[in-house]
């Protein structure tokens, strides 16, 4: 018989003289490579004894016998338990349980990358590879605009109250509106123009502030990947671009005041603690949201070829 179970017990009595048990005893998942024999468990009305064994790897079948006390070992009703063992569900179904959702995180994002950028990656490349990117300076300012607008909108958002939980998110660290804003003063330094904001970034603004109101788990899900991926990927291709037009220059927007993985440290354990508090149907929501996140990432990236 089918049964579906989410990290607890399920039973099925088959007994008229008892309808439903309010004394079994509580049971942790049992382990495929233990064996298992006869037990006998006592309450004050009666008495239960059940032995156990393996159906296949992930279900274990216990079925016993309850008899009230005094009336010797009559069977009375039989009742069968079916439990799937949760810790190993849990690790197949979602394989970042055991860093954290953060690791849940890091594992979707990481298969929506190109091979090309992470070996996990599972998405074709709807442009040239970056090592093959012929990027323009203005181009590139028009890439640092857009984003510097982006990290303004992140950072105004968790100073705010819209939210409690975003409180957890002001001063990690990884703020990057004020090393943007010294590279473009430096840009308008050497002569160059400072556009105004485009559309995909101006866009992601938008959209960002509108889901901070509405729907925490997804705009945090955009909290972590438009920051991680700026410490990942993001400086890869900085200095692929800084090689090729700006004679090496690393600018300030690939810089860290601290050290960058002890602050990256920080923000996982932040995040962690957050999730907890999500059902895993808000957890779901979260990881669903970060294709979207790509998405206007994406959109700020191809600027930079624009």
């Amino acid at each position: 018989m089918p049964v579906s179970v989410s990290q607890t017990f399920q039973l099925q009595m088959a007994s008229s003289s008892y309808p439903h048990v309010n004394e079994l005893p509580s049971m942790k998942p049992l382990s495929p490579q233990h064996s298992y024999g006869q037990t006998r468990l006592l309450s004050p009305t009666r008495q239960v004894s059940f032995s156990v064994s393996h159906t296949n790897h992930n279900i274990i079948a216990i079925s016993g016998k309850f008899a009230k006390s005094g009336q010797g070992r009559r069977a009375l009703g039989v009742v069968e338990v079916r439990a799937a063992a949760t810790a190993e569900k849990a690790k197949k179904h979602y394989p970042g349980k055991a860093g954290g959702f953060v690791e849940e995180m890091r594992n979707v994002a990481m298969r929506l990358h190109t091979r090309d950028v992470a070996k996990e990656g599972q998405k074709e490349p709807d442009v040239q590879p970056i090592g093959k990117w012929e990027p323009t300076v203005e181009g590139y300012l028009r890439f640092l605009v857009d984003s510097k607008l982006v990290y303004e909108t992140l950072e105004s958002i968790v100073q705010t109250e819209a939210h409690p939980v975003y409180a957890e998110f002001r001063n990690t660290g990884l703020e990057r509106t004020e090393k943007l804003a010294k590279d473009l003063e430096w840009f308008r330094q050497q002569g160059y123009s400072i556009p105004e904001p485009s559309s995909p970034g101006t866009s992601y603004a938008k959209y960002l502030q509108e889901l901070s109101e509405q729907d925490p788990p997804a705009f945090i899900c955009h909290f972590y990947n438009f920051y991680f991926a700026h410490t990942a990927g993001g400086r890869m291709i900085g200095k692929s671009v800084a090689e090729k037009i700006l004679d090496g220059k690393e600018l300030e927007f690939y810089k860290w005041d601290r050290n960058l993985k002890e602050l990256l440290n920080g923000v996982r354990e932040k995040l962690n603690k957050v999730a907890e508090s999500w059902s895993r149907e808000e957890k779901n929501h979260c990881l669903e949201e970060t294709e979207k996140s790509f998405e206007h990432s994406g959109k700020l990236l191809r600027l930079i070829i624009s």
